[in-house]
């Protein structure tokens, strides 16, 4: 064990921090890994703004999300310019001074009874306190995440009572107690209409199910309904409730409340799942049947591909075999002289619930659809960006296993649309989405 530890320490420090960012919608994992043993690399992920990837991509995430209200770029260029490259106190602080100051100015808006300056700078603060909250594990203090993440949730659910009409928090039941979902009307009419139910992934927020789906959805016609699962916003934080594999148990009571809402037509029900719910979705409709059109953005095959692609053949067989011990603590050393993968990894195992490196491992080998895709029966659309660094190959892989009609959604570098969930191109990414949705559900506006 020590020999390994030695001969393999700085190879499986790299690992460690690429793994822990390999799950999730903001934080991106760079370098040569490889995907199941294949031979091709992760393709090259351009920065444009940092010169770390990771914090370039959340960059580009609060960036994209301009495009639905959510950020002003110049607001943005400047917090950038208040980053210092690897600090990530300066870049908390600079993300949540800006939250701060759109928290402000909304306040005084609505005290002013100036509704829609408002709900635009609560938006505003919403994202920017939110992105802030992707430094804190590498900061000196991780315990302000709660804090900012409650002052994140109240921006949000102000702004979400400021739209026109207002969005409706609603209460889903699940066992035995209740997840909180957002539901997203048309207009004020109230009448039967297709619904979009968002799936979000494993870090996002409930705004961004906004700029991720509901914005387009609304505008063509479908009212969205949107819901924080096991291990994901108020489920998380609030209910101490933690990610689950079988992700058909946390569907299939949404499909219920959506089918008793009168507002739903239940021969016009699609679920959408973004980042790392283009595992759960498809996970779901491969026993959730009511539904009649899937999306995945990106198509996830196997979570665990990330976790594990470049763990060394002796800590794959600590798994396989049990030896909890043994594993973490090797874990445990392996990464003792990175602050960067202690903090990356206490980022990702946060949803999951378990403060042993074994048992998050051993947990996540459960995320794979490789003997499940074969029975999803709706229609199905799987993006599949150019430089997806999250998942590589693996949109392609799930779409191959598929045996319902099926379409592959290429986004490249040229349409400026070529990272994870597409998030520099929001306008696109929705385009080529609802037109397929649209003509799969005989919809029109």
């Amino acid at each position: 064990m020590s020999k390994l530890f030695n001969h393999g320490r700085r190879e499986f420090i790299g690992y460690t921090a690429l793994a822990a960012l390999g799950t999730g919608a903001r934080i991106l994992p760079t370098g040569d890994q490889k995907q199941d043993g294949a031979s091709a690399a992760i393709p090259e992920v351009p920065t444009h703004f940092f010169a770390d990837p990771s914090v370039d991509f959340t960059f580009q995430v609060s960036l994209g999300q301009a495009y639905y209200g959510c950020a002003n770029p110049g607001k943005l260029l400047h917090i950038a310019s208040q980053v210092k490259a690897g600090d990530s106190e300066s870049a908390y602080n600079a993300f949540r001074k800006a939250g701060a100051e759109a928290q402000k100015t909304a306040e005084d808006c609505a005290s002013r009874r100036h509704p829609i300056s408002a709900r635009e700078s609560y938006l505003w603060a919403a994202n920017y306190i939110y992105s802030s909250t992707y430094f804190l594990d590498g900061t000196t203090d991780p315990s302000r995440f709660l804090p900012a993440w409650k002052d994140y949730y109240a921006c949000w659910e102000k702004a979400a009572a400021l739209f026109d009409p207002p969005v409706e928090k609603v209460q889903i039941p699940y066992e035995g107690t209740a997840l909180t979902g957002y539901f997203f009307r048309v207009d004020g009419k109230k009448k039967r209409r297709p619904l979009l139910i968002l799936n979000n992934g494993s870090d996002g927020s409930e705004m961004d199910m906004w700029v991720m789906g509901a914005a387009a959805g609304v505008a063509r016609g479908y009212n969205c309904l949107t819901f924080d699962g096991p291990g994901q916003g108020a489920a998380l934080w609030l209910q101490q409730l933690y990610f689950r594999p079988d992700w058909e148990k946390v569907i299939t009571p949404v499909v219920d409340f959506a089918l008793g809402h009168k507002e739903v037509n239940p021969k016009q029900i699609a679920l959408c799942g973004i980042s790392q719910g283009g595992y759960w979705v498809p996970r779901a409709l491969a026993f959730e049947h009511r539904v009649a059109a899937g999306i995945a953005d990106p198509g996830v095959l196997n979570v665990a591909a990330a976790w594990t692609r470049k763990l060394p053949q002796m800590m794959m067989d600590l798994l396989h075999s049990g030896q909890k011990q043994q594993f973490d603590r090797f874990f445990s050393g392996a990464i003792s002289s990175s602050p960067q993968a202690r903090a990356l990894l206490a980022f990702r195992m946060r949803p999951f619930g378990l403060s042993s490196y074994f048992d998050v491992f051993k947990a996540v080998l459960e995320y794979n659809l490789e003997s499940l895709a074969g029975r999803i029966e709706c229609p199905m659309l799987i993006t599949n960006p150019e430089s997806e660094a999250f998942f590589p190959g693996q949109p392609k892989q799930l779409f191959e296993m598929l045996r319902c009609e099926k379409q592959l959604a290429d986004f490249t570098v040229e349409d400026g649309a070529d990272l994870h969930c597409e998030v520099s191109s929001p306008g696109l990414r929705d385009l080529r989405i609802f037109d397929w949705l649209d003509e799969t559900l005989g919809h029109s506006v």
